[in-house]
């Protein structure tokens, strides 16, 4: 899906001004370990599904949502792995600033609906699965990070200590 019509109402008022959004990442994994990941049309960079909550939508609803849209790929969200603000402003092509606060999510295939990906719009210009050993380049630096976050979270989880990574007072909790 292209920008939230919520987000081009905004922009018709505040111009090319810094927009802070929420925003939503899913790390999807099937049973056989394999990562769903995208390339990218904007950067042609593969990276995790991610996309922008509307207003009132559940952060875990809009990751299935986006996952669904993007990949074919139904999903169940199992696990919120962190809750993160960017410090980095992000300036489009058209000249759009905006910030992101991002909820990453763990997801996993419903074996009920759909699993086999297939380009669903027209910002992915592929998408598949893949071995956390064998992933595809380019790899988009924000999903090298998060991949990061989704094994120290695994780990953490693993030794029964299942929180949501957050920063608070400048050190990750």
């Amino acid at each position: 899906m292209p920008t939230p019509e919520f987000v081009l109402t905004l922009r018709k008022k505040i111009g090319h001004d810094l927009l802070w959004l929420m925003g939503v990442s899913g790390y999807v994994e099937d049973v056989q370990g394999r990562v769903l990941l995208g390339r990218r049309s904007d950067t042609g960079e593969w990276a995790m599904v991610y996309g922008i909550n509307e207003p009132g939508e559940e952060p875990a609803d809009t990751v299935a949502r986006e996952v669904k849209e993007e990949t074919g790929v139904d999903v169940i969200v199992t696990d919120l792995v962190s809750v993160k603000s960017s410090r980095k402003i992000l300036t489009y092509a058209n000249g759009d600033n905006t910030m992101y606060m991002d909820h990453l999510f763990i997801c996993k295939p419903d074996p009920d609906g759909n699993t086999e990906p297939f380009v669903g719009d027209e910002e992915s210009l592929n998408v598949g699965w893949f071995s956390p050993d064998a992933l595809p380049e380019p790899l988009a630096a924000s999903t090298v990070e998060r991949m990061g976050y989704v094994r120290e979270y695994l780990r953490n989880k693993a030794k029964g200590d299942a929180h949501a990574q957050f920063a608070f007072q400048g050190a990750i909790h």
